[in-house]
């Protein structure tokens, strides 16, 4: 039997957290590491104490802000840093793992907070129907190592 690789290990996991989520539209999963260590999880969904999107608006989700976006949602990689920065673990040089790339609000926080890598399950791009990737672009312009993640998952869904 062959040892899975790290990469597969923890983009398994990511998927898996996915399930966790409680956005109607999208559901993603964030793993966050560190020398072959778990430093970090998160999936996007509302803050702790506020609504949960699918109890509370089962049909359409969230109410939408400004710009057409979850008006509640955080998204999984801002849950995985924030929850490791609040526990006083450091991101620095990290590896984020993610189901789906990063949006351009997210990249900006990776870069700020200093993760060096970035691996993704599927493209956000594709997801809105949009030209390109904006996070990858922002991430691969100032120097962080972006990949799509190009293994096997024993578990993947179709949800995220």
């Amino acid at each position: 039997m062959s040892r899975p690789a790290f990469d597969d290990i923890y983009m398994e996991l990511a998927v898996n957290l996915a399930r966790r989520s409680h956005c109607i539209k999208r559901h993603v999963g964030a793993v966050l590491t560190k020398d072959t260590r778990i430093i970090s999880i998160g999936y996007n969904g509302p803050p702790p104490g506020t609504h949960n999107c699918d109890e509370e608006w089962p049909e359409a989700g969230c109410p939408r802000d400004s710009k057409g976006g979850c008006s509640l949602a955080i998204h999984a990689e801002q849950n995985a840093i924030l929850y490791a920065v609040k526990n006083k673990t450091s991101v620095e040089g990290a590896t984020l793992y993610t189901t789906l790339s990063p949006c351009l609000a997210c990249a900006r926080i990776i870069f700020s907070m200093g993760i060096r890598r970035v691996i993704y399950y599927k493209s956000y791009a594709e997801h809105k129907g949009i030209a390109s990737d904006e996070g990858v672009d922002f991430l691969v312009k100032f120097g962080v190592a972006v990949e799509k993640y190009a293994g096997q998952l024993a578990n993947a869904t179709q949800m995220i």
